[in-house]
Formats: structure tokens, C-alpha cells, sequence
């Protein structure tokens, strides 16, 4: 003992230290897994009393997540306190380590926020259509930190909760119905009144289009190739792209068929000779 460093007393007091640690080691031990136990029981249970509870499906899991971390960091605070750490030390470290994370972490605590904002005024829930940060899609889910959508392209867009609850936010699935815009130029030379009858008897005659309020149709502009006709109708979201899609379509269709040009951009080019310098030119020539 003496060749490591040891004497009695040291030796003593080291048995002793080991005897007073190890039962608190192996409270800790037991009580970690007992609470990760206990823990995966609550969650199994909070599953089970959403699905049978008829909660907004954003609320449940942000509720969920929340738990399931509140209770983690407990059991972590209950195994350090079992270690023989002071409660009066641990929340002092705790305070100290929260500062310092909470520097380090001001975007997630700002995104942590956010999505407790999200929560709270709910401008948004899962499945509806979004437009937000320059990114549009379904949303798919809310969690603590991030809102991620679905694109049209089948793509996963995960974005921070911070700049979604500070930024502009376009829910197109808030109202069962959305009202289209579409502008369509013709030639100067064509027939105003023909073409607008032409349009309006195209929407009027779709099932899918709304009739009250009803579809409306008037020239929006002057342009320099063609004057322009704004059609305005109404239709249901499940609707409003199939409708949107064949009223293209079919509009140009129809317009061609009576005779009604759609013209494209055109540019008049004149050239202007100097009439001096072709003289000097054929001066010096001669």
C-alpha cells in the first residue's frame, strides 16, 4: 500500500468513501432504469389517450414531445441527486450549464418558442396547404423546433419555427373556398365583347365553378401587344387547380376556334441611313 501512495488512514478513508458511494451508485443504476421504464409506460399511454381523445393532431404532438423531455430531464436531475451531488450544487450548475447553453442555443430557444406561438394562435395545422419563408406544401408535422412540408414535388421542407412564427405566413386551406384570377390577352384587333362572351361561357359551364358569387370577367389591361381580360371565379379547394388547369387550356382552345388571336410580344425595328456619310462614301469611290 505504502509503494502506491496509500497509508492506513489514506486506505480507510478511501474504503470508507467507496462503502458510502457504491449503494448510491447502484440506487442511481436501479433508478435510471426504472425510470426509463416508467417513462416509456407514460408515453404508451399518452399515445393511447390521444388517439382515443379527438385533439388537434399538432397539439398532441407537441404536448408529447414536451412530456416525454420534461420527464427525461427529471429522471436525469433524480440519478445525479442519488449520486450524492447537493441539490443547492445542482441547481447552481443547472443555472450555470442553462446560461451557457441558453448563448449558445438562442436560434432553438427562439425556434422552441416559436413553436409554442404556432401552438398557441395556431395560424396553421397538419394537413393544411402553406405558403411560408418562401416555401409552399402540406404540413406534415410541428414539432418542438422545426415545421416540415410537403412540396408539390414530393419533397421534405423542414424549416425553423423561429422564422415561420416571424415571417409571412399564406394559408390557402383556412377557408373551404378560394376565388382564381386569370389574365388572358387578345389582339387589339379582336372583338372585345365576342371574346369576353366566349370566356364567361367557358366558367359558367363547368359544374366545379361556384355560381354565387358569380364568375366576372373585364379588361385589366393595355398592354403594348395585347389588351389584356381578367377572369375572376370562385371554387372549392379540392377543386381550384383542376378548374384552374383546363380553364387554360380550354380558354385558348375556344378563342382560336372563333377566330380571336392571343398575340405574342412583337418589336417594330425601323433603320435610319446617314445620308452625309453614304455621300462622302460614294465620293470617294468616284
Amino acid at each position: 500500500m505504502e509503494k502506491l501512495g496509500l497509508t492506513g488512514e489514506n486506505w480507510e478513508q478511501f474504503v470508507k468513501w467507496v462503502w458510502d458511494f457504491v449503494p448510491g451508485l447502484f440506487s442511481a443504476i436501479v433508478i435510471f432504469f426504472v425510470g426509463i421504464w416508467v417513462i416509456n409506460l407514460i408515453s404508451r399511454g399518452l399515445r393511447k389517450f390521444f388517439q382515443k381523445k379527438d385533439y388537434d393532431e399538432t397539439l398532441e404532438r407537441f404536448l408529447y414531445d414536451l412530456i416525454n423531455i420534461g420527464l427525461k430531464i427529471l429522471l436525469i436531475i433524480l440519478v445525479v441527486t442519488q449520486l450524492g451531488v447537493q441539490t443547492s450544487s445542482l441547481v447552481a450548475i443547472l443555472g450555470a450549464a442553462g446560461l451557457a447553453v441558453g448563448l449558445a442555443l438562442q436560434g432553438s430557444l427562439a425556434n422552441f418558442a416559436g413553436g409554442v406561438l404556432i401552438l398557441f394562435f395556431k395560424p396553421f395545422k397538419i394537413g393544411d396547404f402553406v405558403e411560408t419563408q418562401g416555401v409552399s406544401g402540406t404540413v406534415k408535422e410541428i414539432s418542438i423546433f422545426t415545421t416540415k412540408l410537403n412540396t408539390f414535388g414530393n419533397q421534405l421542407a423542414v424549416i425553423p419555427n423561429g422564422k415561420v412564427s416571424n415571417g409571412n405566413i399564406i394559408n390557402y386551406s383556412s377557408e373551404d373556398k378560394r376565388r382564381d384570377k386569370i389574365e388572358i390577352g387578345i389582339a387589339y384587333t379582336s372583338n372585345i365583347k365576342e371574346a369576353k362572351d366566349i370566356l364567361l361561357d367557358l366558367i359558367n359551364n363547368q359544374e366545379k365553378v361556384l355560381k354565387d358569387p358569380a364568375p366576372e370577367i373585364y379588361v385589366s389591361d393595355l398592354g403594348d401587344s395585347a389588351v389584356t381580360l381578367s377572369l375572376r371565379y370562385w371554387a372549392t379547394n379540392e377543386d381550384f387547380w383542376a378548374v384552374h388547369f383546363y380553364t387554360i387550356e380550354e380558354a385558348k382552345k375556344r378563342l382560336e376556334d372563333k377566330g380571336v388571336s392571343i398575340p405574342f410580344p412583337q418589336r417594330e425595328i425601323r433603320m435610319v441611313s446617314d445620308n452625309k456619310s453614304m455621300q462622302n462614301a460614294e465620293k470617294k469611290d468616284s
